[in-house]
């Protein structure tokens, strides 16, 4: 089985920590990035087969980061974090093929079973 690519996008380094170890220790590869600069320049580098995608990230908003992970390949599994209950935005960033959405704080055991059943349908 290949090992599977995970992008987590967040500004808040001590939740891309906590990602970072949990996924980590599930015997994912996983990559973190702490604007839309950086994800962008690691997608292109290593291509994540799925991304966890903060909405609100200084620079350039999660929305904005979603278009442009869809516009490089579409195939890209994209799970949205929000702090905030962004109605809108998250009904857009479905529009725009994000997966679903974790409002934080999230339950990691459920973000772990989500993160598992996509990978699984690969």
């Amino acid at each position: 089985m290949s090992e599977h690519k995970i992008l987590i996008v967040d500004d808040q380094n001590g939740i891309r920590m906590l990602l970072t170890e949990v996924f980590g220790s599930e015997g994912y590869k996983t990559y973190q990035a702490a604007n839309g600069k950086e994800a962008l320049e690691l997608l292109q580098q290593d291509r994540p087969d799925l991304v966890l995608l903060d909405m609100k990230i200084p620079g350039m908003d999660g929305l904005e980061i979603l278009r442009h992970i869809k516009a490089a390949d579409p195939e890209i599994k994209v799970i949205m974090m929000t702090a905030y209950g962004e109605l809108d935005m998250i009904k857009q960033a479905k529009d725009q093929g994000a997966l679903m959405h974790f409002t934080k704080p999230f339950d990691i055991d459920e973000m772990r079973l989500a993160v598992g059943r996509y990978l699984k349908e690969e």
